[in-house]
């Protein structure tokens, strides 16, 4: 399929403001700036609410915390997960962080860390923060895949929907536009799905039920199968940005491990001692 005057062709810069050619404030940058500050607004907003046993005072801290683990693993994950050769032949890619390149399975895997730290330290329930953390991760999923659409990246599979776009980064430099095949623009329908549905879900779990102070663990259950669940029909969309495994797109196969994941933890909520107990409770 080529592309025809029906479709839009992506020209959006990925910076709002740029000083040469490869530096200025980038969508992206921003995109993860202010998810974190809606973050730390919405965990000030639960403790207020009585909702969080975090402080006030330590939400910096936890906001320090988590912004590594989503830095360090989402960078870390990337290179494991997608492009382990390229790190391996160029172990100084994982500095060049404005080349690209996060992946939100490894961002997980650090939050999860950063979240085993910090409970330790503030002797708060792993869980309990889980399920605080699982209620606001969706917005910076939602921000991010706005980003990437943005960024013109991470672009979806051929197709003759009206709605398709032309992505001039999917074909070879000087390509002509009358040659690139419009895709569906799959980071937009995975902002919809991981983002603003996702983030609906886990507001009103949180707002409405009392699993968050009586069954820690639950609501993190919930988001890590929900996520999986929503990511794996997005990709139905999205071009695959590495090689298959067993058949599967990786984004769809790496989420068959949260889903087991959410599971254990759904049916462990039962067990798991009130969040004001230790963090070994």
């Amino acid at each position: 399929m080529t592309a025809t005057s029906t479709h839009w062709v992506h020209d959006l810069s990925p910076f709002l403001l740029q000083f040469s050619e490869t530096i200025g404030i980038r969508y992206y940058g921003l995109a993860y700036v202010l998810g974190f500050v809606g973050a730390a607004w919405l965990l000030r907003c639960y403790a207020r609410a009585e909702l969080s046993l975090v402080p006030a005072q330590k939400i910096g801290d936890l906001m320090f915390a988590l912004i590594l683990g989503v830095f360090l693993g989402g960078r870390i994950g990337y290179f494991i997960l997608y492009q382990p050769e390229a790190v391996l032949a160029d172990p100084l890619q994982l500095l060049r962080v404005w080349e690209g390149g996060m992946a939100s399975h490894g961002g997980f895997v650090g939050v999860v860390v950063a979240l085993a730290w910090f409970g330790r330290a503030q002797r708060i329930g792993f869980f309990h923060l889980s399920d605080l953390v699982a209620s606001v991760a969706p917005l910076g999923l939602l921000l991010g895949r706005i980003a990437n659409f943005i960024n013109g990246e991470l672009w979806g599979r051929i197709s003759t929907v009206p709605w398709a776009v032309i992505f001039p980064l999917s074909e070879s430099p000087g390509t002509p536009v009358a040659l690139i095949p419009a895709r569906h623009p799959s980071q937009l329908y995975q902002a919809a799905l991981e983002g603003a549905i996702l983030l609906a879900f886990v507001q009103i779990r949180l707002w409405w039920s009392a699993g968050v102070l009586k069954a820690p663990g639950r609501l993190a259950g919930e988001f890590l199968v929900g996520y999986a669940i929503l990511r794996s029909i997005g990709e139905l969309f999205r071009e695959p940005d590495a090689g298959l495994l067993f058949g599967l797109n990786r984004g769809i196969f790496y989420s068959f491990f949260l889903v087991a994941a959410g599971a254990f933890i759904i049916a462990r909520s039962r067990r798991i001692a009130p969040p004001h107990q230790a963090w070994r409770g």
